[in-house]
């Protein structure tokens, strides 16, 4: 007990100095240290024209850097902008390329489906020359045998159409077209009552003469002096003088009508009985 006792002093003893010494040590560095300042050179005075230059300098960059900025800025909207017209433009130019292409394809179709009407259309314009020259030699031929009204006017138009045949600047539609007007034509004179002056052999000698036609069921003739006054016979194919008292009026009243110089009213005429059928 006792040697434990000693042993605790010692140790007290022991921290105490060491306390004191440590109190010692730090007094003499508190001592040092005003000494060692006071050994240092003092630092020298910045003006304050210098710190408000410096001040201005970096104003002015910063200036110049927000002025950069705001350009980036204002270049980055308009390239924005710049994107999103030039991708409207591409959206726009995706539809109009689809409906171009339904059209290209819609235009292939109809250019093959065209390919072949054309390649019929040959065919058929080789059956259609053969075609229209028998229907000019059929119409030369009804006119040979026919009541001969206009005779000259009506064998022109044939030789017009014939000539027309060999030309190869007129289409096959328009030699169609020329050949189907005669017909119409022709068609017409059954229809139509009309007069024209020409020439006839009257006792064996040529005179001027009124033609009246009735349709294709009468073509008469009266002398200008209205002496003399004839008939077309069909079963004869010749002209047949008339009795100028019995039909110098009618004739005369018929072309009176033709030229609608009077009213459409019976007229008494010779014309060629129908024949039975047999």
């Amino acid at each position: 007990m006792k040697m434990h006792r000693l042993k605790t002093i010692a140790l007290a003893v022991t921290a105490t100095a060491g306390v004191l010494a440590g109190s010692s040590a730090f007094a003499a560095e508190q001592q040092a240290a005003p000494a060692a300042e006071a050994a240092q050179p003092a630092k020298p005075l910045v003006p304050v024209s210098h710190v408000i230059k410096v001040g201005e300098r970096r104003t002015a960059d910063a200036k110049k850097s927000q002025v950069r900025i705001d350009r980036l800025a204002a270049e980055t909207g308009d390239l924005l902008q710049d994107y999103k017209t030039v991708m409207k433009q591409v959206d726009g130019l995706r539809v109009y390329n689809a409906r171009l292409e339904k059209q290209i394809s819609n235009q292939v179709r109809r250019i093959a489906g065209l390919e072949k009407s054309v390649a019929e259309a040959t065919v058929i314009q080789r059956q259609i020359d053969p075609l229209l020259q028998r229907m000019i030699d059929g119409l030369q031929q009804f006119v040979e045998l026919d009541v001969p009204f206009h005779k000259e006017e009506r064998e022109e138009r044939i030789e017009f159409l014939m000539s027309n045949m060999e030309r190869s600047d007129l289409s096959i539609a328009e030699k169609f077209r020329q050949v189907l007007e005669a017909y119409k034509i022709e068609n017409e004179y059954g229809r139509k009552i009309d007069s024209y002056e020409g020439v006839a052999m009257v006792d064996g000698a040529e005179r001027n003469v009124n033609f009246l036609r009735i349709g294709r069921i009468g073509l008469l003739y009266q002398t200008t002096d209205g002496e003399h006054s004839g008939a077309w016979d069909q079963g004869q194919r010749q002209w047949v003088e008339l009795d100028a008292g019995d039909y110098r009026g009618a004739i005369q009243k018929g072309l009176r009508i033709a030229r609608k110089q009077a009213s459409i009213d019976i007229m008494k005429l010779p014309v060629s009985a129908p024949e039975a059928a047999k």
